[in-house]
Formats: C-alpha cells, structure tokens, sequence
C-alpha cells in the first residue's frame, strides 16, 4: 500500500448485528444442552475436590505421620479447589491409593475415564461455535496443544451424551466416598460424616 491510497476505516455497527450476536444461529436448545454439559463438568470438579477431601480425611496416620500430613493438607485441599479436572482426576486417584480403606477397585479406570471426558471438555468450553449444518450440528474450532482440530459435528444428542455421561462419572466418584460408609461430604446422604463443626 503506498501513502497516497486512502485508508477505509470501519467498525461494526453494532445495531445492525442480529440479536444474540454471535450465538445467533444455533436454536436456544443447542445452548441450553452445550451449558448443561458444561455445568455437569463444572459439578464433576467439585465432586473430586470433596472426594480428595474425603479420603485424605478419612485416612488413618501414626502418630510420627500426623504433624507432616496435617502440614501437606491445606495445600493438597487448596489445590483441589484450583486446580483443572486433568489434575483434579490425578489428586482423587492418588488419595485413594494413599487410602488403605479404599474399597472401591479400579479406581485408575475411573481416573481414565475422567481424564478422557476432560478432552471434550476443553472443546465445549473452549471452542468457537461454527454456524450448524441443517441437522443441527456444529464443528466448533478448537486445536489442542498437540495441534490437533477437532472435526467431530457437536449436535444435542451428542450434548445429552456428554452430560449424561459427565454425570455418571460425577456419581461414580461419590461411590467410592459412600462405599466406604461415609457420607458424601456437603451431602446429607447416610453414613458417617467425616466432618462435623460444632
């Protein structure tokens, strides 16, 4: 461009953008499920903080163990209330494993799975939401730290799926609080509670 060419200048006319700009093109359902899916991954990370809770509180120490596992539990529960579900999958799958009470098997299998449905997480809440084709469906733009695209249409069946499945993780981890006789903390469910203020 040479200095002598003028510059056209513009900026959106935010009047004229249609209402609910830019989710304008999908049916209210399809976000009413997509913040559905979310918030049931919102809930699985809750889940995994109070279950790290749990199991670290229900563990039982030597009296030489006891000053040096209360000195490590603040930091472990701050992390459980900060740190990503990847993360978050790992912590609950350590403190069961530090649990000689756990009485729930395979464990690890359930960690797995977790960490898998965090892929589609990060693709629910991090893409960008592509216009769908006449089904329905959208392929939101998302690339993964390996560089990969996700290329998978995302309709409302796919988001029941998801939230139907996140919520069935979520249940899964309560389980293996409640198996061991205790109640769910914040719950009011049976068992023993773990933690009583007075």
């Amino acid at each position: 461009m040479s200095a002598e060419e003028p510059v056209n200048r513009t900026i959106i006319d935010r009047e004229s953008l249609p209402e609910m700009f830019p989710t304008h093109r999908h049916d209210p359902e399809f976000w009413e499920h997509l913040g559905r899916a979310i918030a049931s991954f919102g809930f699985l990370e809750e889940v995994l903080g109070k279950a790290i809770f749990a199991f670290m509180a229900t563990r039982r120490y030597s009296r030489d163990q006891i000053d040096a596992a209360y000195e490590a539990w603040l930091p472990k529960l701050e992390r459980a209330l900060t740190d990503q579900l990847v993360n978050l999958a790992e912590a609950y799958g350590k403190a069961t494993r530090e649990n000689p009470e756990t009485t729930t098997e395979n464990v690890s299998d359930l960690v797995e799975d977790i960490k898998a449905a965090a892929a589609i997480r990060n693709v629910l809440c991090h893409g960008s939401w592509r216009t769908p084709d006449n089904s329905g469906a959208s392929i939101p733009l998302f690339v993964n730290r390996k560089k990969e695209v996700f290329e998978t249409p995302i309709d409302v069946a796919y988001l029941r799926q998801v939230q139907a499945h996140v919520a069935e993780l979520s249940c899964n981890v309560i389980d293996t609080v409640t198996h061991m006789g205790w109640q769910f903390p914040g719950g009011a469910g049976p068992g023993k509670r773990i933690w009583q203020s007075d």
